[in-house]
Parts: C-alpha cells; sequence; structure tokens
C-alpha cells in the first residue's frame, strides 16, 4: 500500500491543478508553474510524488489531470480554504487579502473535527445573514473597534420586567 499522506506543498499542487481545470480545459505544467510560481522542473518532481501517490495521471510532456482521488483531496482542501475565509473575513471583519493568505496556510492543519464544527458554525451563521448582519455579529464588530461590550438589548427587557 502507498503511503498517501500529502505536505502542505503537495495539496497546494492539487489545489492549483483543480483550480487550473475549472478554468481551462487542459492543464499542462507551465499553467501550474506560473499559478503556484515555481520552476517547472519543481511541478515536474511534485507530479511525480503525486502520480506515486494516485492523485495525478502525467505523462512526460502531457497534460495534467486529477484522478479521482485527487479530485477528492483538492475539493477538500478548496472547502477548508473557502470555509476558513469566509469565517476569517466575514465574522472576524480581516481584509479578504490577508483572510485569503491566512486560509491557505490554516487549510493544511486543520483538523477534520474543527473542520466540520467551522462548517457548522458558518452554515448557521449564513443563514443569520440574509442580506444584513445579525445583532450578536454587530456587537462582536463594536467590542472589534471600541473595546467595550454593547448593551445587551435582551438583558435589558428581562431586568426590566424583574423590576416591580
Amino acid at each position: 500500500m502507498r503511503d498517501r499522506k500529502l505536505s502542505s506543498n503537495m495539496e497546494d499542487y492539487l489545489e492549483a491543478i483543480a483550480a487550473l481545470k475549472k478554468e481551462n480545459d487542459v492543464v499542462r505544467v507551465r499553467d501550474i508553474s506560473q499559478s503556484i510560481g515555481v520552476k517547472s522542473s519543481s511541478v515536474n518532481a511534485a507530479l511525480k510524488t503525486l502520480s506515486g501517490k494516485g492523485y495525478v495521471d502525467h505523462e512526460r510532456y502531457g497534460y495534467v489531470k486529477l484522478t479521482p482521488d485527487g479530485e477528492e483531496v483538492a475539493g477538500n482542501i478548496q472547502s477548508k480554504h473557502d470555509a476558513l475565509l469566509k469565517f476569517l473575513s466575514t465574522v472576524l471583519g480581516i481584509n479578504k487579502g490577508i483572510a485569503s493568505e491566512d486560509a491557505c496556510k490554516m487549510e493544511h492543519a486543520i483538523s477534520s473535527q474543527t473542520f466540520s464544527k467551522l462548517a457548522k458554525f458558518m452554515q448557521f451563521v449564513e443563514g443569520d445573514l440574509n442580506g444584513k448582519k445579525p445583532e450578536w455579529l454587530k456587537g462582536f464588530n463594536y467590542y472589534i473597534k471600541t473595546g467595550k461590550r454593547p448593551k445587551c438589548k435582551m438583558r435589558e427587557l428581562a431586568t426590566e420586567k424583574k423590576e416591580p
């Protein structure tokens, strides 16, 4: 049985190949090289590793194709990236450029359990968004800007009902 563990660099190659495939009908070594910003020799070495692990099909000087396993891994990495990017930019209010860079780093390290909970949290948050920020997110943004907790309307209503 082959060792199927991938480094973050190898995951980046799979992610780049999948993204390039969406843009073009075919993916070439030079396309990957330009996308990632590495030399063609580095791409060829990576493709040899990925091919040996069963994630890509590539013949020398030919097109690069993801295998079904490669597509699955690339899709999982992209899902992690998307959820992390959305969390960082939408919930934490981080600039999209910085959030994207951070999501790229985090997507390789996040455990399946943590990602599963983050994905559920983002589904929950998106149910609240409907074109406007929910009160709790406005309160969090206020706290980020001022360092002070906003007055809670629900707490004020509860306090008013208790007083005679």
